[in-house]
């Protein structure tokens, strides 16, 4: 009678679990003892209990015991196979044979006539119509079902679509693991910051299936409110590690977060745990930056650093995760060593780039192991009329009261040789001698004024070495006229400031070209 109730239960949960339904409010299930199917490994038993324990209600954590009692040594579960008429080990009895020797018993290898007699209490017998036998295509659905919502939830959680900077041109892919396989965490973004800035990340957490995914959707939320304060790369992963440890103590993740200087044409990166990125340049010269790598996120504890690479007109940068170079047979030094010849002899456009790495790594959607996510950045080199359109100067600012002036006549210089609309240059040369005026105000010498633009935006920026960050301040009354950080407020489209290497700071603005 205990085993028909035990069978009953389980076969209620395998219904409702198949139609999507919360499991039944009964006791703790027992221990399936029929197995899937002929000749499968305990090992793969165990996995497929895990994927029915994640469909069935949260109360049902008793299942995780359950296959703890199932994970046998390295066997075939051949005896286990469940006939009518057969005899199946029950959690209680399992318990108590485990208490006498410490050994399961197999019921059929111990007992090839399925008799009762002389089995000391530790089996109860199956009626023939108790159907206990696991049905392998419900537990298959299951797992496939399982296995689509996670990567739904993966792909929903990604970018739909990737911004595209001024200065860059970016593609990404991201293939989940082969079929019946649990999906990982990968992710990856492109953030577009003020001054033609532009902040890209990759990262893995740790695990798989849907809970992979929901923190590596909390992980890209927080660093895109991260970017937008503009922090050097290391500063950005120091309050990502701390994150990660609040959202749960045993959660790590690997990221690398870098962002793109127009001003410099340099990368500016930092790693936690993750493989290095990897850079081409125009000449074809293919290399890894030589920094070190602090540990993954949520360890805490460590003080990341940040490094620099060029990526100068014609470069093009690589980032990955681990699915993309790991292999079963295959050491991840070799796997790096294939990703670099790959990306020596990649040419053309970021998607072309990405489909000839996935096809010289073999990277498909049956037979890779792990998820691969890949982003590519790459500087174009622009020749001609296109050339024209991306140009940039400085003019040096030694701090002193005449600096307004010459830095008014030189913006006005530029802008009409850049064959801006009036209305721009007039507006571009009041915002020069807005933020000149307040560096000389709050700011230290030396200084630097400098003029950017794009195909899309004009871009003024002042450095000074004060570091102290300048806040917009209401009016004091209405009649007040605006000046300064208001008035650049007021006629741009967008303003910031953040603070440079060293001990200094950089205050910008920006107009769009289209609406000028």
């Amino acid at each position: 009678m205990a085993a028909q109730q035990a069978a009953e239960v389980y076969r209620r949960a395998l219904e409702q679990a198949h139609r999507g339904l919360p499991a039944p409010e009964d006791n703790c299930l027992p221990t399936p003892a029929a197995d899937v199917a002929e000749n499968v490994s305990l090992q793969d038993y165990a996995s497929v209990l895990d994927g029915v324990s994640s469909a069935l209600d949260e109360q049902h954590k008793d299942l995780a015991g359950l296959r703890a009692r199932v994970s046998l040594p390295e066997e075939t579960i051949d005896d286990y196979r469940i006939v009518p008429g057969a005899l199946v080990e029950t959690p209680a009895s399992v318990e108590r044979r485990a208490a006498q020797d410490g050994v399961v018993h197999s019921p059929v290898a111990d007992n090839p006539d399925n008799s009762v007699d002389g089995l000391d209490g530790g089996f109860e017998a199956i009626p023939a119509n108790a159907n206990l036998a696991v049905d392998r295509e419900q537990l298959r659905a299951i797992e496939d079902r399982q296995r689509q919502t996670a990567i739904t939830l993966q792909r929903s959680l990604l970018p739909q679509q990737l911004e595209q900077p001024d200065d860059l041109l970016t593609a990404a892919f991201y293939t989940p693991s082969a079929n019946h396989s649990p999906i990982g965490g990968d992710w990856y973004d492109v953030i577009k910051l003020g001054a033609s800035r532009t902040a890209v990340v990759i990262g893995d957490v740790a695990g798989r299936g849907v809970r992979a995914a929901a923190v590596m959707g909390q992980l890209r939320a927080a660093v895109r409110a991260y970017a937008r304060l503009d922090l050097p790369p290391h500063e950005v992963l120091q309050l990502l590690d701390s994150l990660v440890a609040e959202i749960d103590p045993d959660q790590i993740a690997t990221c690398l977060y870098a962002v793109y200087d127009p001003e410099t044409n340099h990368l500016g990166f930092s790693s936690a745990g993750h493989l290095p990125l990897i850079v081409r340049d125009a000449d074809g010269a293919v290399g890894r930056p030589e920094v070190s790598t602090g540990p993954p996120l949520g360890t805490g504890g460590w003080v990341h650093t940040s490094g620099t690479v060029a990526l100068a007109a014609g470069a093009t940068a690589v980032l990955y995760t681990d699915g993309l170079i790991q292999r079963r047979d295959r050491d991840i030094d070799d796997g790096l060593a294939a990703l670099e010849s790959a990306l020596a002899g990649a040419m053309g456009s970021p998607g072309e780039v990405c489909e000839r790495l996935q096809r010289a790594l073999e990277v498909t959607h049956h037979d890779n192991a792990d998820d691969v996510a890949v982003l590519i950045l790459q500087h174009p080199s622009r020749t001609g009329r296109e050339a024209a359109l991306f140009s940039k100067t400085a003019l040096e600012l030694p701090g002193e009261p005449s600096d307004a002036p010459r830095a008014r006549a030189f913006a006005s210089g530029v802008l009409r040789g850049w064959a801006l609309s009036e209305e721009l240059q007039d507006l571009g040369v009041l915002a020069t001698n807005e933020l000149v005026d307040n560096a000389l105000r709050h700011g230290s010498p030396p200084m630097r004024l400098g003029l950017r633009r794009t195909d899309q935006r004009l871009v003024i920026e002042v450095f000074d070495a004060n570091d102290h960050l300048p806040r917009r301040r209401k009016a004091k009354s209405a009649s007040d006229a605006p000046s300064g950080i208001s008035l650049i407020a007021r006629i741009a489209s967008s303003w910031g400031s953040r603070r440079t290497d060293g001990s200094g700071k950089a205050v910008w603005c920006e107009f769009d070209l289209e609406a000028s």
